[in-house]
């Protein structure tokens, strides 16, 4: 879990460009030994969108670029929405998403005469973060709930100390802003006084550094400068903690499916790399970096 570290806070985009030159006989037989000999000429893919996805998404590209020595491949987070809007401005190879295309954006991209491939990458849980002072260390999906609609705005009102709350959330462009206010808040709205921050790791910082702090974070994002809290969905009758093993066998219930989009006519140049991505190796990486693999 400690894998993202506190300078993920700081990248409101985060590009990762490596390119190599030379192609000679040893590095051609690697690629032709790890399927992606297609790769082998010069390629370029852009890659902009979900923060959640964005981690991953930079360490398979590094590794990809490795084994494929004219791959170039710029990884951009900013959102899902930020990546899916490139996509239909023709601006990004791949749009990272860490939720499905909402009816509208399907609509926008027929319009731009874009035909949408999806490709399943992987799972992420989605953690509730607090300051680790907090003695709360639980709440049901109902707290939650009335924590960011601003009906509950003081700790003493879900067991914990007399003191304000602090919430923080994406921004509306954001997927896990998204997936969060259907699948936690009921579709509710969320309060006037939550404070939107741009990027995920903003969320880690801002939480670690205040005590009334609350907010929600993709799991590989988490580390030890905050603490974690264990979730109900049976109105408080069981409560689990988020981990690779709770979500991979479906016990903890934030969980969500993570997704890159692509239009058919880059097919070509896209797919070697994804193909990387669902590989044995590159779902190896999705645990190691902390996300949940498609094969359980």
């Amino acid at each position: 879990m400690n894998f993202i570290r506190t300078q993920v806070s700081s990248l409101l985009v985060a590009t990762l460009l490596l390119s190599a030159c030379g192609k000679g006989g040893d590095a051609q037989k690697e690629n032709t030994e790890s399927g992606n000999a297609t790769t082998a000429a010069s390629t370029s893919i852009t890659i902009k969108g979900s923060d959640t996805v964005l981690p991953l998404a930079q360490q398979e590209a590094e590794k990809f670029m490795a084994k494929n020595p004219g791959a170039s491949i710029t990884v951009v987070g900013g959102g899902t929405g930020v990546g899916l809007s490139a996509m239909q401005e023709g601006t990004t190879d791949i749009a990272m998403a860490s939720r499905g295309l909402k009816t509208e954006e399907k609509l926008k991209l027929k319009t731009a005469k874009k035909d949408v491939k999806e490709a399943l990458i992987a799972y992420d849980a989605l953690s509730v973060i607090v300051h680790p002072s907090n003695k709360v260390s639980q709440l049901t999906r109902e707290q939650l709930e009335s924590i960011f609609t601003g009906k509950v705005s003081n700790w003493k009102e879900v067991g914990g100390a007399d003191e304000k709350i602090v919430a923080y959330s994406r921004e509306t462009s954001s997927g896990t802003y998204e997936f969060f206010k259907e699948h936690v808040m009921d579709k509710k709205n969320y309060a006037n006084g939550i404070l939107m921050m741009p990027a995920t790791g903003s969320i880690v910082q801002s939480v670690s550094q205040t005590k009334g702090a609350i907010g929600y974070i993709g799991l590989a994002y988490e580390t030890d400068a905050v603490k974690a809290l264990s979730v109900s969905y049976d109105q408080g009758k069981s409560f689990v903690a988020p981990s690779l093993e709770s979500a991979k066998d479906k016990t903890y219930p934030i969980s969500r499916p993570l997704y890159f989009f692509y239009d058919a006519t880059a097919e070509a140049k896209v797919k070697p790399f994804i193909d990387y991505v669902l590989s044995a190796e590159g779902q190896q990486m999705v645990q190691e970096i902390g996300y949940i693999p498609l094969s359980k």
